[in-house]
């Protein structure tokens, strides 16, 4: 696939929630729909939409609008890895559980073949297979395993060593889950996913509603 040219990280963060209501629009079956439809659902403009598009020839049609299948799938293979990317987790709490149990990852490129923690109470059940290990396994482990995505559960203060470590070991990628923000640098790619962020926002516009 040929891209006409420097896509915005901005446009890269929409793709995502654009791809999301797709797959819902085909579940219900609806087959076409207009830039102006999908930018009441993202909540940008009608031309925001189309040159968020143009970037990989996700063109629609006038009067007619995109088709639902095909857009779907540009987008899917412009953010999809053309390799499975691999994953291990740290932390085996609920969170670390249910990233490991769940199935869309690998649907979607990833794929987990580690778990760490650093509590004994975790190390050596399984989730999904995958024995959780100690985290004095992980210089050996990463040493062995080509490991491209660390995902950091560990809801503590202690994450900011644990990220430190990752990228000492080579690790190029960090999903950190954790309350510590990192910033990207010439050695690694940092993904923050704050929760409390998020439903801090939820309690404040429901509380100004």
């Amino acid at each position: 696939m040929e891209y006409r040219n420097e896509i915005s990280y901005a446009a890269i963060r929409r793709l995502p929630k654009y791809y999301r209501h797709l797959c819902n629009l085909r579940k219900a079956g609806i087959r076409q729909i207009s830039s102006k439809e999908l930018s009441f659902e993202i909540g940008v403009t009608s031309s925001q939409v189309r040159n968020d598009f143009a970037y990989f020839g996700g063109e629609g049609l006038p009067g007619i609008g995109y088709n639902v299948d095909l857009l779907k799938n540009k987008i899917n293979e412009f953010l999809k890895s053309d390799n499975t990317l691999n994953m291990i987790i740290i932390g085996a709490g609920y969170l670390g559980h249910a990233l490991a149990a769940n199935k869309n990852l690998e649907k979607k490129g990833f794929k987990v073949i580690g778990i760490f923690d650093p509590y004994d109470q975790f190390t050596g059940r399984e989730i999904k297979g995958i024995e959780i290990m100690k985290m004095d396994c992980l210089p050996l482990f990463i040493k062995r395993q080509h490991v491209d995505i660390a995902a950091i559960t560990i809801l503590s203060a202690h994450a900011d060593e644990i990220i430190k470590d990752m990228i000492s070991l080579g690790v190029k990628g960090i999903w950190n889950f954790s309350p510590v923000e990192v910033k990207n640098t010439d050695k690694v790619m940092i993904e923050n996913s704050h929760l409390d962020d998020s439903l801090m926002v939820l309690g404040y516009n429901l509380k100004n509603k």
